[in-house]
């Protein structure tokens, strides 16, 4: 069925059939009794086996859906429709914002990949705010990634994180310091250890007093290189983050295709392994101890059980969804348990970070 609704809405440009699947998801949810019985039919065969616990907040799977999707929360409920066990919206500005200049979004179907220079394209933090005050269903967790406006200086970046912690903590369920996207300019400079440590340090203090005890996650970028990843690492250790989100999209252009060439990142399968490879490194320099929500190129039940296996607990998708529909998660559940049981795990979270684990003899 999703075939045909593809090929219509390919027939579009990106961004064009990006707002078009907005709209119609945020059109569903006005429909609760449906949303409800939609999320019921998706996730009728799943049982506790594929539940996971991050930061104190219960996940009825590891498949949610990654921000990026929905800038202002106003298709919350037509996702969750969709069977995710998350979403997460955003990134939201303190104030409303343009974004780049059009076209900035570029499917190339031939690498289930996409391009992007949105550029925090959004209507701000107190439109998002009334959007998820306006909601009563919660039928999961909802994350709440958030950033710099384009015209902020960078050494006043931190006003901004704080800006939107005010407005929005209280509203979600856990929230994310965006400092990786590759569309703003200068953002990605936040991750260097120093001004990482200060952000972190002031936001996690505003957090702490406006809604106490809700998790704070870092969003990385997949571009690091392994040192980078462990000085990343060891200061969410050192701020007790709840956890880190990797990764963003890749600037990398790891092949040839006439729309290589324009800027932005680029999100879908090309960008799987090199996010797998920070999910593992920061996996092994944590040793185990700092959660991660991974994503990049996920598609299928393999793609999540990959990136479990390298040391995500959770496993995002974006990319995936805008090629796969509606449903993905029903398609990709099942399957998911069928690989678990193929290696003899009864549960999702012994299979998280088992590539890392040497395996027991038989007799051992």
């Amino acid at each position: 069925m999703y075939g045909l609704t593809r090929s219509l809405l390919f027939q579009f440009s990106a961004e064009r059939a990006h707002r078009l699947g907005i709209a119609g998801l945020r059109q569903l949810g006005h429909f609760r009794g449906l949303c409800q019985s939609m999320r019921e039919r998706t996730l009728r065969d799943t049982t506790d086996a594929l539940a996971v616990e991050v930061a104190g907040l219960r996940f009825a799977h590891p498949v949610a859906l990654a921000a990026g999707l929905d800038k202002d929360a106003e298709a919350v409920d037509g996702l969750f429709a969709c069977g995710f066990s998350a979403v997460e919206i955003g990134t939201i500005t303190p104030r409303p914002q343009p974004g780049n200049p059009q076209p900035r979004l570029f499917r190339l179907p031939e690498h289930q990949a996409v391009i992007n220079r949105m550029g925090f394209n959004n209507h701000g933090a107190a439109v998002a705010a009334a959007h998820l005050r306006g909601r009563d269903w919660h039928p999961g967790p909802l994350g709440v990634n958030v950033g710099k406006n384009k015209d902020t200086p960078l050494e006043q970046a931190v006003d901004d994180y704080v800006a939107c912690v005010d407005a929005l903590a209280p509203l979600g369920d856990y929230v994310v310091v965006n400092a990786s996207s590759p569309n703003t300019p200068g953002l990605r400079k936040l991750q260097e250890p120093e001004q990482l440590a200060a952000l972190l340090g002031t936001v996690q203090e505003r957090l702490s007093a406006v809604a106490p005890g809700k998790p704070l996650f870092l969003k990385i970028a997949p571009d690091l290189t392994p040192e980078a990843v462990d000085e990343v690492v060891d200061v969410a250790r050192a701020r007790k983050l709840a956890g880190l989100i990797a990764t963003n999209t890749t600037v990398a252009r790891p092949f040839e295709h006439p729309l290589a060439k324009e800027a932005g990142g680029l999100s879908g399968a090309p960008v799987r392994e090199p996010a797998n490879a920070v999910i593992r490194r920061a996996y092994q320099r944590s040793g185990g101890a700092l959660p991660i929500i991974g994503v990049g190129g996920v598609f299928s039940a393999e793609d999540v059980y990959e990136k479990l296996r390298a040391g995500a607990s959770v496993v995002q998708v974006y990319t995936g969804f805008i090629y796969e529909g509606p449903g993905m998660v029903r398609r990709i559940l099942p399957a998911l348990a069928r690989l678990l049981a193929r290696d003899g795990f009864t549960h999702v979270t012994q299979a998280i970070g088992a590539e890392h684990r040497r395996p027991t003899l038989p007799g051992a």
